[in-house]
């Protein structure tokens, strides 16, 4: 299991587009990967979910990723938050 801190920098914040985008990249990866906010623990492959975390530039989470290609579901996941594209 990998945990990756991660602060979102994009001047918006995360919107719907790229939170369905962020959906699809954890959708390619075999490893089951969450996105955790505070005592939230989302699954970064559910739309709804990943849609009610809402979040803005500066929020902080975590990306956690378990299976046998975690490494690289961290990493594309971690990519995609911080920019916002």
């Amino acid at each position: 299991m990998i945990k990756q801190p991660v602060t979102i920098q994009a001047e918006d914040g995360i919107c719907a587009r790229v939170t369905a985008k962020a959906v699809q990249v954890a959708n390619e990866f075999k490893s089951q990967v969450f996105i955790e906010v505070g005592t939230k623990k989302i699954n970064a492959k559910s739309i709804m979910g990943m849609m009610s975390l809402q979040l803005s530039t500066g929020d902080e989470l975590t990306v956690v990723a378990d299976g046998d290609d975690e490494t690289m579901a961290t990493e594309k996941m971690k990519e995609l938050l911080v920019a916002g594209k």
